[in-house]
C-alpha cells in the first residue's frame, strides 16, 4: 500500500491539533483533531481558499448555535432547525462543501452538551474548531508542498506514451481488440485526471513578478500539451472505430496514413522531451520536411480516393475524419513546437523547468 503526501498531511494535522489544544488548555483535544481533517486541501492556494471560507463558516455556525440555544434551548429539534438554517445561508454565500460540514461540526459540538457558562462554553468549542483548521492550514503550507508541474508532466507523458503505443499497434493490426475496448475509457478517465491536475497546478499562486510570468508561459504550455493528449487519443479512437474501412482502403492510402501519423508521433515525443532538455532545440531538416510534405501527400491521396467512382461515398466519409483528424493534429503540434521554441528561446534567465527526475 502506497502513502501519499495528504495521508501524511492528514496524519500531521491531527497530531499538531490535538497536541495543540492540550498545550493551550482546551478540552477535549479530539474536537479540534475532527476539524483538522476537513481543513487539508491538495494544494497551497486550496488550503488558502478553504481556511477563509471555513473561518467565514464557522463564525456563521458558532452564532447560528450560540441564538438558537439561549433562545429555544438545546432540544434535538432545535438542532436539526440550526443546522438547517446554517447550510441554507452558507448555500447562499456560496461557499464549499467542506466549509459547510465544518459549520455543523461547530454547531453540533455547541448545541450538543451546554454548560452552566455557556458562552465560555460556546467559546471554547469554537476555539478547538478554529485550531485544528489553522493546524491542517499550517502543515499544508509546511510539509510535503505539492509539485504539481513535475506530477503533472509525468502523469501526462505517461499517458501519452500510452496512447501512441496503442496507435502504433492499431497502425499495424496488431491490436488485441478486448483489450483496446476495456483500456479507451480507463485512458478517457486518465485524461480527466490530468485535466484535474492541471487545475491545481494552474491555481498555484506565485509571489514574485518573474515566477508570475514563468508560471503564466508555463500554464499556456500545459494547456496545449494536454489537448495534443486529446487530439492523438482522438485519433486513436477513430481508428478503432473506423479500422475495417480503412484497411479496404487503397495500399497507398494506408501506407501514407501510417507514414504521416508515424512521424506526428515521433514529433510528438520530441516536442515532450525538448520541454525537459533532451534533445536539441531546432527540430532536424530532414525530419520536418518529411512532416510538411507528408501532410501534403496526404491530403493528395485523400483527394485521390474521393476521385475514384468506383469507391463508394459511405466508404470516403468514414476516411474523412480520420484524415481531419491527423491534419489537425499537426496543425496543434507545430503550434506547441513553436510555444516550447519561444518559452526558451526568449527570457531565458526566467524560464526555469522543475521536472525532477521520476
Amino acid at each position: 500500500m502506497r502513502l501519499g503526501a495528504r495521508i501524511f498531511k492528514t496524519g500531521l494535522a491531527i497530531i499538531a491539533a490535538i497536541y495543540a489544544a492540550s498545550w493551550i488548555g482546551l478540552d477535549p483535544a479530539f474536537f479540534a483533531a475532527i476539524s483538522a481533517t476537513f481543513a487539508i486541501q491538495p494544494s497551497i492556494y486550496k488550503s488558502y481558499q478553504t481556511i477563509l471560507e471555513q473561518v467565514q463558516a464557522n463564525v456563521l455556525g458558532a452564532a447560528i448555535a450560540i441564538v438558537f440555544t439561549i433562545a429555544f434551548g438545546h432540544e434535538p429539534f432545535v438542532i436539526g432547525a440550526a443546522v438547517m438554517l446554517a447550510i441554507s445561508i452558507i448555500l447562499k454565500l456560496k461557499l464549499e462543501s467542506s466549509a459547510i460540514s465544518l459549520a455543523l461540526v461547530t454547531i453540533i459540538i455547541i448545541m450538543g452538551r451546554p454548560g452552566d457558562s455557556f458562552l465560555t462554553f460556546a467559546l471554547e468549542r469554537f476555539s478547538l474548531v478554529m485550531l485544528g483548521v489553522l493546524a491542517a492550514f499550517l502543515v499544508n503550507i509546511l510539509f510535503f508542498p505539492p509539485k504539481y508541474e513535475t506530477k503533472l508532466y509525468y502523469k501526462m507523458t505517461d499517458l501519452t506514451d500510452e496512447v501512441i503505443r496503442w496507435t502504433r499497434l492499431i497502425l499495424r493490426h496488431e491490436t488485441n481488440q478486448q483489450s483496446l475496448k476495456q483500456d479507451i475509457p480507463r485512458i478517457n478517465e486518465s485524461i480527466v485526471e490530468v485535466s484535474n491536475l492541471y487545475l491545481l497546478f494552474k491555481e498555484e499562486r506565485s509571489y514574485l513578478r518573474n515566477h508570475k510570468l514563468v508560471k503564466a508561459r508555463k500554464v499556456v504550455l500545459f494547456k496545449q500539451m494536454i489537448t495534443g493528449l486529446q487530439h492523438i487519443f482522438t485519433i486513436l479512437k477513430s481508428i478503432n472505430r473506423y479500422e475495417n474501412e480503412l484497411y479496404h482502403l487503397p495500399e497507398d492510402m494506408q501506407k501514407q496514413i501510417k507514414s504521416q501519423l508515424d512521424q506526428l508521433m515521433d514529433y510528438h515525443d520530441r516536442i515532450l522531451l525538448r520541454y525537459v532538455g533532451k534533445v536539441h532545440s531546432q527540430l532536424p531538416g530532414d525530419m520536418e520536411e518529411e512532416v510538411m510534405t507528408g501532410k501534403t501527400q496526404l491530403a493528395e491521396q485523400f483527394m485521390k480516393v474521393y476521385d475514384e467512382e468506383k469507391r463508394l461515398k459511405e466508404e470516403w466519409f468514414h476516411v474523412l475524419p480520420v484524415v481531419a483528424h491527423i491534419m489537425e493534429y499537426q496543425d496543434h503540434l507545430e503550434h506547441l513546437d513553436r510555444l516550447v521554441e519561444s518559452f526558451f528561446s526568449y527570457h531565458q534567465d526566467d524560464n526555469t523547468v522543475y521536472i525532477e527526475q521520476d
